[in-house]
């Protein structure tokens, strides 16, 4: 009777096994469909000064610094980073190797795997089409968290707006983007992404490269767990020239940016970066 009984809880803990294993398969295929709906074609169009000669001299320093004249303008850009994450101040740093996929205004993809050993958490997070979602699970196996919901996809505006300094042509003002100048400085960008209003606010050197980006961003790191806009950055330790285009190549990001509550959660290296 005992034989019978280890049988069948054995049977049952397998059944379980593949049932989240297939949901996790579904899973991925879903986000890689949605990975190869935000490539896009080639641009034909070229970057030129005359494109940001409107511009405050500040907005025209970042954007001569960023997209070298005569580099074709991209609509999408795929990273490979590696780095470290974590989930909170008081968590221990963790390794993480991830890859993504920013399209201009229309989404982002993040696929990481996060840790090392016994514990490897292995998912990410997008946004497409007004939705954002978010899915780990240990070795692709055991669930931690699949959510999605109104908090997560104004959230994920916010990433994406924020990220968009790895695709400076998206920020240029042929794509409804409205710039203004706060300092020599200082200069804030201004957009809507499907209908939410971003204010994305870029600090500079004296040669237009980026040094920090801060953007309001909704989130729940609040003291009772409650959503508002928070402010949410970080700052720029390295840059890299990737196919005409000059981006951050190493950063810290955090929630709470530029205020005493500050906390950086998101240390990325770039690897690689394909502009198309």
């Amino acid at each position: 009777m005992i034989l019978i009984i280890l049988l069948v809880i054995t049977a049952l803990i397998a059944l379980s096994l593949i049932a989240l294993d297939l949901n996790f398969l579904t899973e991925r295929k879903q986000v890689n469909k949605i990975w190869h709906s935000l490539e896009t074609s080639p641009s034909n169009t070229i970057f030129t000064t005359e494109m940001v000669a409107q511009l405050p001299q500040p907005v025209q320093r970042y954007f001569l610094h960023a997209i070298e004249p005569g580099t074709t303008l991209a609509k999408s850009v795929k990273l490979k980073m590696n780095g470290n994450f974590r989930l909170s101040a008081n968590k221990p740093w963790l390794p993480m190797k991830a890859e993504q996929i920013i399209s201009a205004f229309k989404g982002f993809v993040w696929q990481a795997n996060i840790g090392s050993g016994l514990i490897k958490f292995i998912g990410g997070d997008y946004y497409f089409h007004n939705f954002g979602q978010i899915w780990f699970s240990i070795w692709g196996i055991i669930p931690v968290v699949n959510a999605h919901n109104q908090d997560i996809t104004r959230s994920s505006i916010g990433r994406l707006a924020g990220e968009s300094f790895w695709l400076p042509s998206a920020l240029l003002p042929q794509n409804s983007v409205s710039w203004q100048a706060i300092n020599d400085n200082t200069i804030e960008a201004n957009m809507k992404i499907d209908g939410e209003p971003v204010t994305l606010t870029f600090f500079i050197d004296s040669n237009g490269k980026l040094l920090k980006m801060s953007v309001l961003r909704w989130g729940d790191k609040t003291e009772d767990g409650s959503h508002t806009y928070i402010p949410f950055g970080g700052e720029v330790l390295e840059e890299r020239t990737f196919g005409g285009f000059t981006i951050p190549s190493q950063i810290n990001a955090g929630w709470w940016f530029g205020t005493d509550k500050y906390f950086d959660f998101f240390r990325a290296n770039i690897e690689r970066a394909e502009f198309f």
